[in-house]
């Protein structure tokens, strides 16, 4: 199994490593502020409103996915597109900007243990983050080009989606608040259990982060040189070209197979058993914006379908994605991304049996 890359290239040289830290918050802070908390707080009101945030991402105003074609795929593509690309840039910057001005020592020291500690930062750190699993696999790869421990850097990837207080307000005036709180439970054992997990067998599973020096712990003759910003877009640049364009494949072929993966959506669809792991598999490997998956569960349980599969559906959906983790897969081992893709797929059948016994 070959072992992860860390490639990130040192601090910038010749810079205040205040000067750093103050550029990093400002983007992190602004850059939220624009694409996520400013426009999701108006979000929240029309959602109270009108009990809908929009019409499903699968199917729009139809009741079943369009046929596999080019058109279709397209047309998925372009649409997702439009509701992530702001994010997506975002995580671009924000995980560059890790690689560039953070010294590993610091993200070592706050996430780099394999204690629960470690994980229980990386998960209240997701938290206002609110990023789909997409966007936040940029900052994944930069924290883990930095020192970050496996299972916290799974725990703030998972953390993002599964934990976004804003998805969370919207489910609750959209789909009822209980479903929120199943949402909650199962989001929490997600994102700490499964980093845990990952930590516990990280020593079998997993290559330990190359030994690189620690930039700012020797005074290294070996920083890197230039302007700040020149190395820094340097940096988004490489990450651009090694994360996107098979992100963007990945998208376009997930938007032609929606007929395969969900092909139709309506009381035919109970509790059956074999229902809820196709829903909990397909749920693992299709790729949403954020809060995506409230229409869409929504739209299913208006048509009929079971609050089991639609259960599976609202805890797999935004978790992860195959254009997320082919994102991430040179930051992982393969094992370890197996891991992770079965124990979502797992917790999205708990899930369906919770929701069922709850009688939802």
């Amino acid at each position: 199994m070959n072992a992860p890359q860390y490639d990130a290239p040192y601090p910038a040289a010749g810079t205040n490593p205040a000067l750093r830290w103050m550029t990093f918050l400002a983007v992190v802070i602004l850059g939220l502020f624009y694409v996520k908390w400013f426009p999701y707080y108006q979000r929240a009101f029309f959602a109270a409103a009108h009990h809908s945030i929009g019409a499903s991402i699968l199917t729009g105003s139809a009741a079943t996915p369009p046929a596999p074609s080019l058109h279709a795929a397209l047309d998925y593509a372009r649409t997702y597109g439009k509701a992530i690309w702001k994010a997506l840039v975002l995580g671009l910057l924000v995980g560059s900007a890790i690689e560039v001005l953070i010294p590993s020592r610091s993200i070592a020291r706050a996430l780099g243990a394999t204690r629960f500690r470690s994980i229980a930062t990386a998960g209240l750190l997701a938290v206002p983050g609110m990023m789909c699993t997409c966007c936040a696999a940029p900052v994944v790869a930069g924290l883990r080009a930095r020192r970050a421990a496996p299972g916290a850097a799974i725990a703030f990837w998972i953390g993002n989606p599964m934990l976004n207080p804003a998805t969370l307000v919207f489910m609750g005036f959209v789909l009822g608040w209980q479903w929120s709180l199943l949402r909650i439970a199962f989001g929490l054992l997600m994102v700490f259990g499964v980093g845990h997990l990952v930590n516990r067998l990280g020593d079998t599973m997993s290559a330990a982060p190359a030994a690189a020096p620690a930039p700012d712990d020797a005074g290294s003759a070996d920083r890197g040189t230039g302007n700040l910003l020149v190395q820094w877009g340097k940096a988004a640049l490489r990450m651009t070209i090694r994360l996107v364009p098979e992100y963007a494949v990945l998208v376009v072929l997930l938007g032609a197979a929606r007929a395969w993966l969900f092909p139709h959506l309506d009381h035919g669809i109970g509790n059956d058993l074999t229902w809820i792991l196709a829903f909990a598999a397909a749920g693992s490997l299709f790729v949403i914006p954020t809060a995506g998956e409230v229409p869409i569960v929504q739209a299913m349980l208006l048509l009929g379908v079971g609050a089991g599969p639609a259960a599976a559906l609202l805890v797999t959906l935004p978790a992860i994605s195959a254009p997320s983790m082919a994102m991430l897969a040179r930051s992982f081992p393969g094992r370890v991304l197996a891991l992770v893709a079965a124990s979502v797929f797992a917790l999205g059948v708990l899930a369906s049996f919770a929701a069922l016994a709850l009688g939802f």
